[in-house]
């Protein structure tokens, strides 16, 4: 089944700065753990952190940013 991805997602999350992305990371709740260690989240460029808070969001049923 295609997951549908609102466009407004699409814009906040390109717009927002890696603390930003960083803090709706943890705060996701997804059918899945998003893990990722302190030290690995500050190794990953800014367009890769984007790219798991859109994949995340589209799991997280009560996404709202």
């Amino acid at each position: 089944m295609p997951v549908k991805v609102d466009r407004d997602i699409i814009s906040t999350i390109a717009s927002m700065k890696r603390s930003q992305l960083i803090t709706l990371l943890r705060k996701m709740r997804c059918g899945f753990d998003i893990d990722f260690s302190d030290d690995y989240i500050k190794s990953m460029n800014i367009e890769r952190l984007r790219h798991i808070a859109l994949a995340a969001s589209m799991h997280d049923n009560a996404f709202a940013i």
